[in-house]
């Protein structure tokens, strides 16, 4: 069984950065996709930076564009969060889905595998 754990998670000022991890024990992760999603208190969770398995194509929520980069390599996925603005606090989830969806989804739906989520905390 495929376990996520993410890592990354703090409390940053608005403006500021903050890169997360999530590693797959045992598990190559550069074959499929991948994506992270967030759930802010009160609100449904939501995909913000999803990738395709060939690693071409990416799709970003319309709030994070130009701001959320989501990269993997073997062992990890990683979101970097440039100028967070207090809306971006959430828990974050990464998300792990097949090697069969070349096109980047944030459709909860395609993801199997699930980490616990990490803290990020935007606050002055």
């Amino acid at each position: 069984q495929l376990q996520l754990v993410e890592s990354g998670g703090s409390l940053v000022q608005p403006g500021g950065s903050v890169r997360l991890s999530c590693a797959a024990s045992g598990f190559r992760l550069d074959a499929y996709a991948v994506a992270w999603f967030r759930q802010a208190p009160g609100k449904e969770r939501e995909g913000v930076s999803c990738l395709g398995s060939t690693g071409s194509s990416t799709q970003y929520a319309d709030s994070v564009k130009g701001r959320f980069t989501i990269s993997r390599d073997n062992e990890k996925v990683y979101l970097e969060m440039n100028r967070l603005k207090p809306e971006d606090t959430a828990v974050y989830f990464c998300a792990v889905g097949s090697i069969y969806i070349v096109q980047a989804t944030c459709d909860p739906r395609e993801y199997a595998y699930w980490g616990k989520g990490t803290l990020v905390n935007v606050s002055s």
